[in-house]
């Protein structure tokens, strides 16, 4: 049965994201090994959300996307409900990677970032993680990879802008089982196929005032004031300001 977000005055059918598109990435092999629901929903991608004809047509000119993301609670075995995780490529010419913006919409969400040595992804140079709320921002910064955990009783919805022109890079993370930390019910665990990890380093969300937007305002309301979000696209123009988000 499709699943449909109503955005606006337009409807979308989710991309679904089933168990068995997990299992390179779940901590609790012998669970999944276990498990005969292979094929059950974990969660739900609608890609490219705008609330009016108009407003697509902006996002499309200025070379984004808007999307939401909805993880029910769940555990995977032992382990809390997460994305399978992904790294962004870099800006063609340039020695910038893409970065991404992502605020809760509701629930609470566990943001885990990781940038890896060049050329040896496993070893991890820094680990962040992020507790954010409804109507928090999170900024994942250039050259960090990411994975959204989910580790409340409740729905989490998130959404997110991000540039239109590249696909994620999912790859390095599957072929290492997961991300450098896996968060289970009494915490995070380290994954034993990285070589070096580092400690987590908790930090707070991003500044809504960074952006111009008031305290909890939907960044959807960027659409009024897209320039603002050029970082996105061209990165490679703010390293000030991205160098400093985390």
């Amino acid at each position: 049965m499709e699943v449909t977000l109503k955005f606006g005055d337009k409807v979308t059918v989710a991309d679904v994201r089933k168990l068995h598109d997990m299992e390179d990435v779940v901590f609790d092999k012998e669970w999944f090994e276990e498990t005969e629901a292979r094929n059950r929903d974990v969660y739900y991608m609608f890609r490219d959300l705008a609330k009016k004809d108009s407003d697509l047509e902006a996002i499309k000119a200025h070379h984004l996307r808007y999307d939401i993301t909805v993880i029910p609670p769940q555990m995977l075995g032992s382990e809390y409900i997460k994305t399978v995780g992904h790294y962004h490529p870099r800006v063609p010419g340039t020695n910038t990677y893409y970065p991404e913006i992502y605020q809760v919409l509701e629930g609470s969400a566990t943001y885990l970032m990781q940038k890896v040595k060049n050329e040896e992804e496993d070893l991890v140079l820094d680990a962040v993680v992020i507790t954010a709320e409804k109507g928090d921002l999170v900024l994942v910064p250039p050259g960090y990879g990411h994975v959204t955990i989910n580790a409340s009783e409740k729905t989490l919805e998130m959404a997110n802008w991000v540039c239109r022109d590249f696909s994620s890079v999912y790859e390095p993370i599957k072929r290492l089982s997961g991300a450098s930390y896996f968060l289970l019910k009494d915490g995070f665990v380290k994954n034993p196929l990285y070589r070096r990890i580092p400690p987590i380093r908790h930090i707070k969300p991003f500044a809504h005032d960074e952006l111009g937007l008031g305290s909890g305002e939907s960044m959807y309301e960027l659409i009024n004031e897209i320039e603002k979000l050029r970082f996105l696209t061209a990165p490679q123009d703010f390293t000030g300001f991205l160098s400093g988000v985390l």
